[in-house]
């Protein structure tokens, strides 16, 4: 999930590593950290009833040996290999946003508990069982406004207030790929664009933006309070289009 800030700049991924990278390869550990790879009971069938017990054993056989209450990349991606998701499906965002963690490739274990206490999974098998229900929760407009409005600062670099574009692109494939039909135009605007990054009021009314304007713009108000990116997008799209400059 996280990137070192000296990353930023050197992303010029498809979109699939993108996400992939942002997911698990962001920020290493120290070679000197190692995963425990004794996992295979966390992949066992488990009884019906939650226990902490179990699930913080099954925490630790992914945490480091220098710090057994936090889960960092290489324990993220070993986790994503044995749940057998890639780092770029879309239910580990969703899990995420359950487990509330602050940092894209690290999972504490209070975060870890709080989220998979609320799915009541404490084994590998149980969670691979929720999958399915990770991805209902999308199709429910408010959370996923939720998991949406989440993901722009899960995703940043902590000491940065705004998402750059890259990385921006890559969440939005993930997050409105198959929802939102101007999703390249808007890629290949922001590409030509001044813009390198976003901030958030510019991320969230994306997806208003994404729900609210038709395809063909005739419904896009002009004095509408959209940002100054939104309405340079449809002048720019309208343009493309060989239509005529908005007034």
């Amino acid at each position: 999930m996280p990137r070192n800030s000296n990353n930023s700049t050197k992303r010029k991924m498809d979109l699939g590593e993108d996400v992939s990278s942002m997911f698990g390869k962001r920020s290493k550990t120290s070679s000197n950290s190692t995963v425990n790879r004794s996992r295979t009971k966390g992949m066992e069938e488990a009884p019906t009833s939650f226990n902490q017990k179990k699930c913080i054993a099954w925490f630790r056989q992914y945490s480091t040996s220098n710090n057994t209450d936090t889960i960092g990349p290489e324990g993220v991606e070993a986790f994503c290999r044995d749940l057998n998701v890639e780092p770029e499906n879309i239910a580990l965002l969703v899990l995420s946003w359950k487990m509330g963690a602050k940092q894209m490739g690290f999972f504490t274990l209070q975060e870890w508990l709080l989220g998979l206490t609320d799915l009541q999974c404490d084994s590998l098998a149980k969670l691979q069982g929720k999958l399915n229900y990770l991805h209902s929760l999308l199709l429910d407009s408010s959370h996923f406004k939720s998991i949406y409005r989440y993901a722009f600062d899960f995703s940043r670099d902590k000491d940065q207030r705004s998402l750059d574009v890259e990385t921006a692109k890559a969440m939005l494939g993930l997050l409105l790929g198959r929802q939102w039909s101007l999703l390249n135009s808007f890629f290949q605007f922001l590409d030509q664009s001044r813009y390198r990054v976003l901030n958030k009021d510019q991320w969230c009314n994306v997806l208003e933006f994404s729900r609210a304007v038709d395809i063909d713009l005739k419904n896009y108000d002009v004095d509408g309070a959209w940002p100054v990116m939104l309405d340079e997008f449809v002048e720019w799209l309208k343009v493309t289009r060989g239509e005529s400059n908005i007034q």
